[in-house]
């Protein structure tokens, strides 16, 4: 994506950040129906849906959500979420490793110079990790 074009996006996210208040996981798009270039389903049934997350550098997506979810990180991962806040938060990971975390709601960003590979579990119906555990 050309720099003008992300200038252009970003000014289009704080702006609707700015007019509409903070986005819940429940107003924000799932993030296969908001960006199919991305995220595809690799398993679905009524407990998890797994995602293959895919990403070449400086692509950027839109602002989605996930419910409570793991990621394991096929390639390393260099990027940034921006949050419904505005905040910009860095979002790194070598190849190999594992997180899991709660529901969540952001804005991805590749800042690296290689594409990446994610794969996401999510745990359907879940906001926290800790409740499906």
């Amino acid at each position: 994506m050309r720099s003008s074009s992300l200038v252009a996006l970003f000014a289009v996210v704080v702006m609707c950040l700015a007019c509409g208040g903070p986005v819940s996981s429940q107003e924000a798009p799932d993030a296969v129906s908001a960006d199919p270039k991305h995220y595809s389903v690799a398993f679905e049934n009524d407990v998890i849906r797994v995602l293959n997350i895919r990403y070449s550098p400086g692509e950027t997506s839109v602002m989605h959500r996930h419910p409570a979810n793991c990621a394991v990180f096929v390639t390393d991962t260099n990027g940034t979420f921006v949050l419904p806040n505005g905040e910009t938060v860095p979002a790194a990971a070598p190849a190999g490793q594992v997180q899991c975390g709660d529901a969540e709601v952001h804005l991805p960003t590749n800042t690296g110079s290689t594409p990446f590979h994610v794969v996401v579990i999510e745990m359907k119906g879940r906001q926290t990790f800790a409740a499906a555990q």
